[in-house]
């Protein structure tokens, strides 16, 4: 197993070199150790480990969420049957797959995998590898990690691969050496996934839509961007907004968790200091005796009602025009992370926000998306797309319309059917999802928020563990970047981690191989000789 292969090595240094003058480790050599030996770390942290975003689009179409839509309309009655169904038909195959019967029909039919099973310190259990997970002896392959694993006809760069290395690049590259090249999904990571999908159902309601051609599967995407920005413009707040980008040149991809327009902490408004200032969780407590009430609040924003209070305060949002971003991580502890933990979810915000300023600023050059995901952005979309997009979002308007005021913007079910044979193809589309940014953000970057937001919720529930702010640094994101791309461009070899971020070793599934850990240990052995040896001169 990989966590007692460590806790072995570290005793055989220990007790190989036991000295009647004391240890041979400084003081921070012994801290580092003890924090090895109590396995303080959390799996929760591990990028890799947990998906930082998914890794396919779904085709889907989305809608902000009205309350009882789904007993009102037959359409979505329909639509959401259908989506249960194919549900249940997906659930019912795992289920056989897992089955002891399947199992074992399986494992009769091919030779035995070697498995391994690695300890959880946070009492997650124990997790059984299977061959997908082990990086296998291979012949060497003089390729870049680029051109290996993200050229195509393979998927391109997402924000994922940018930065799950920053938690163990070498760990990164032996997950990428494996069969499916990404890491098998586990509980904990179906645990995350339901909490988000419980977190994007509270903002959008998901539809599937049947695609006829890869035009047209882009081409939802794009439109879904689009619902996403007047989501946010509407009711202040959008989620799972997705968003593309160049970086060295090449296409990158990612999925914004949380766009909206209140600041994470307004007392920093300036920023000054956020790394220092802002690090410590959010706890709940009991609302204060000073504490606004709700009708003082309706008087301070002019309003009587809960619906004119909301008026005042788009109104307000559409006079501040500043957007933030939020990245939402799901724990198995409460706990928050915090050092060279935090380091992939800081350079995974600092990437999105890059993202979304140079979509806002119109900055993507879109003929390089287009050649990479070798698409014809002239081909105009299937009539298939148009009437399924334009018929679920007149049912949409049909149901929001009580709820609709003069002030709010037009109805959408005239944008979709009009505005989608206006722009019957991607070059047209995108240049109106250009539109939709600037109208969205029309200062431009000056429209983002420099603050960052990582909101941290529990595996079980879904509550709110805590969350952590700091500031947008676009000096610190292109030094990682770089030094990453040096990487993925075949400049130099992967990097394992520090010493004194060992403690990561525990819950790797490659630790057994490592050649880095395993020359570290020895190297570490041998130094503790070293010491030893000339302690004992000292002393003749």
């Amino acid at each position: 197993m990989a966590s007692p292969a460590i806790g072995v090595a570290i005793e055989i240094s220990l007790d190989t070199v036991e000295s009647d003058y004391g240890s041979d480790f400084s003081p921070e050599e012994e801290e580092i150790v003890t924090q090895l030996l109590s396995g303080q770390h959390s799996r929760d942290d591990n990028p890799i480990v947990n998906n930082v975003e998914r890794d396919e689009p779904q085709r889907v179409l989305r809608f902000p969420r009205i309350f009882g839509r789904a007993e009102r309309s037959v359409l979505f009655q329909m639509a959401r049957a259908a989506d249960q169904e194919a549900e249940q038909t997906s659930q019912a195959i795992d289920e056989r797959k897992q089955s002891p019967e399947v199992a074992k029909s399986v494992t009769e039919s091919k030779p035995r995998a070697r498995e391994t099973s690695i300890e959880n310190s946070e009492n997650l259990g124990e997790t059984t590898l299977s061959e997908d997970t082990v990086a296998k002896p291979e012949p060497e392959d003089t390729r870049s990690p680029l051109e290996r694993f993200r050229t195509a006809p393979k998927k391109t760069l997402s924000v994922s691969d940018l930065v799950a290395p920053a938690w163990c690049e070498l760990q990164y590259w032996y997950t990428l050496r494996t069969p499916s090249g990404k890491k098998k999904r586990t509980k904990e990571m179906k645990k995350g996934t339901k909490v988000h999908e419980k977190l994007e159902a509270q903002v959008h309601t998901t539809v599937r839509v049947e695609v006829a051609t890869k035009e047209d599967a882009f081409g939802l995407r794009i439109w879904n961007i689009i619902q996403g920005l007047r989501t946010l413009r509407t009711t202040g707040q959008t989620r799972e907004l997705e968003v593309w980008g160049t970086i060295d040149g090449l296409v990158v991809n990612g999925v914004i968790d949380e766009l909206n327009y209140i600041c994470p902490d307004a007392e920093f408004g300036g920023y000054p200091d956020l790394e220092d200032t802002l690090q410590q969780p959010t706890i709940t407590k009991s609302a204060p005796t000073n504490q606004t009430t709700i009708s003082d609040f309706f008087k301070a924003t002019g309003g009587s009602t809960l619906e004119e209070a909301a008026k005042a305060i788009t109104k307000h949002r559409t006079e501040t025009n500043k957007v933030y971003l939020c990245d939402v991580k799901t724990r198995s502890v409460k706990s928050l992370p915090s050092g060279p933990s935090m380091r992939p979810t800081k350079m995974q915000l600092m990437l999105y926000h890059k993202l979304l300023s140079d979509l806002t600023t119109n900055a993507v050059d879109f003929s390089i998306l287009i050649d990479r995901y070798r698409l014809d952005p002239t081909r105009v979309f299937s009539d298939s797309l148009i009437a399924q997009v334009g018929s679920l979002n007149e049912e949409y308007d049909a149901l929001s319309e009580p709820a609709r005021s003069q002030e709010s913007e037009p109805s959408w079910s005239q944008d979709s059917m009009s505005q989608l044979l206006a722009h019957n193809n991607l070059a047209l589309l995108w240049s109106y999802m250009i539109e939709e940014f600037q109208q969205t953000m029309p200062y431009g970057v000056n429209s983002l928020g420099e603050v960052l937001k990582v909101e941290y919720r529990s595996q079980v529930n879904g509550e709110i563990v805590g969350f952590k702010t700091f500031a947008m640094s676009e000096e610190d994101l292109k030094t990682y970047i770089d030094h990453e791309m040096e990487w993925w461009r075949g400049a130099r070899k992967p990097e394992g981690v520090v010493v004194e971020e060992a403690y990561k070793c525990r819950s790797c599934d490659f630790a057994e191989t490592c050649e880095w850990r395993l020359e570290k240990i020895e190297e570490a052995k041998q130094n503790a000789r070293t010491a030893r040896k000339a302690k004992r001169k000292a002393s003749n």
